[in-house]
């Protein structure tokens, strides 16, 4: 308390105050959540939340307190609440692993066999529920970014390479991926673009994702993304010669209103026939639409509808989804200079993942994370959610890290 009477919290994680890399030398030490649980300054500072939460919930329970103090003090008390519960649940869980550990020692005799099998079941069990538990809190530790619940507009682009078409067929898998993705999570998909190559692969191609927080599991997916494959047709199939080449993944956040003013006089629209995955009916008339915005030469095209109307209104609304985004990393830029994030910048010239067909490999770069049966990625579905899971772990532990330290550095203290 001040000598006012009023309640100082010691705020929780800030997401202005830290800069999140991908680069960190933490990478090493604190691979997963369990691991920066046991570091010295994590168990410091969750003491000092759980202490502060016992100090409010005291407070909450004086006489003295006038009711601004009070909606403060209940502010903070929810705040606090499921960190301090889960830092009490997971030492709890600590002391019976002890206990057992303890008990497994002295269980050396051939008749308690039986009794010592179930003692490291029991042990097992409880390993798996602390490391629920660590991701839980760390979860709670660091605030939900401003986009995370937002739909998305992604863009996938086929890159170049010689000898061969597989940027166009890569990004052809890629775009299906995510799509696979998408009903996997059971999210809407709507294609608003789509331009095929001519040899069967594909170009480029944009989608609308709506659903329970698209942006948040999506985000980290913008980037350059590379391929190392024999061709499956042409002269380098039958020398069994391995190409490489890229595809660009670009991810978009679209609030539900995206109050963006776009002056009539600003737009050149055109109209042309469409082609592609739309079906026969949209090659017959001029439906498809381009849109661009001459101050900032942005353009969009929609070509999946019958009703030039439709593809107008939808390559609109793309077209002020990127105006926001140019808003957003201007802000971002200002704000957090020092970010150089490919999550969150989406700066395209960073290799973010390779896929590796020879090898049946697929890796992120960002967190030196291997994964096997490209298919199985490929397919959508369960392996490529352990992946971007894996990457959403990775970025709540580096920015509780680099908070922490941030914080020791304020405090004169050492690491």
């Amino acid at each position: 308390l001040h000598n006012c009477g009023f309640w100082r919290p010691k705020y929780l994680l800030d997401t202005d105050r830290f800069t999140l890399s991908f680069n960190s030398r933490h990478r090493k030490k604190h691979q997963d959540s369990r691991a920066l649980w046991k570091h010295d300054a994590v168990q410091k500072y969750l003491e000092t939340l759980s202490k502060e939460y016992l100090q409010v919930s005291h407070l909450l329970n004086a006489d003295s307190i006038n009711d601004f103090e009070q909606r403060t003090l209940q502010k903070r008390c929810a705040d606090l609440s499921p960190i301090a519960a889960a830092f009490q649940e997971i030492k709890e869980a600590e002391r019976e692993v002890q206990e057992l550990e303890a008990m497994c020692g002295e269980l050396d005799s051939r008749d308690e066999k039986q009794l010592l099998e179930l003692a490291l079941a029991e042990k097992e069990t409880l390993d798996k529920k602390i490391n629920m538990l660590c991701r839980k809190l760390f979860q709670l530790l660091v605030p939900k970014e401003k986009y995370d619940r937002s739909h998305v507009i992604l863009e996938v682009t086929a890159g170049r390479t010689t000898g061969g078409d597989i940027c166009q067929q890569f990004t052809k898998e890629m775009f299906e991926m995510y799509q696979n993705y998408a009903d996997y999570k059971r999210w809407t998909f709507d294609i608003v673009n789509y331009t095929p190559a001519e040899i069967g692969g594909l170009h480029h191609a944009a989608a609308h994702i709506s659903g329970d927080d698209v942006y948040r599991h999506l985000k980290y997916e913008g980037g350059t993304h590379r391929v190392q494959r024999i061709p499956e047709t042409g002269l380098s199939s039958r020398m069994q010669r391995i190409h490489t080449g890229t595809m660009s993944v670009i991810v978009l956040p679209q609030p539900e209103e995206v109050d963006v003013k776009v002056d009539p006089k600003d737009l050149r629209i055109d109209t042309f026939r469409a082609k592609g995955a739309g079906g026969q009916h949209v090659n017959k008339t001029d439906s498809a639409v381009r849109i661009v915005h001459v101050p900032t030469g942005l353009a969009v095209e929609c070509q999946q509808e019958r009703s030039q109307q439709t593809n107008k209104d939808i390559a609109l609304r793309t077209l002020r989804a990127k105006l926001y985004q140019q808003i957003i990393e201007k802000q971002l830029s200002q704000e957090q200079s020092a970010r150089k994030l490919q999550l969150g910048t989406r700066a395209q010239s960073e290799r973010i993942r390779t896929y590796n067909f020879t090898q049946d490999r697929v890796t992120d770069h960002r967190i030196s994370y291997d994964a096997r049966n490209i298919k199985e990625i490929l397919s959508g579905k369960e392996a490529l959610d352990k992946l971007i899971n894996r990457l959403l772990e990775f970025a709540e532990i580096e920015a509780v890290t680099e908070y922490l330290e941030n914080l020791q550095a304020l405090e004169g203290g050492g690491c």
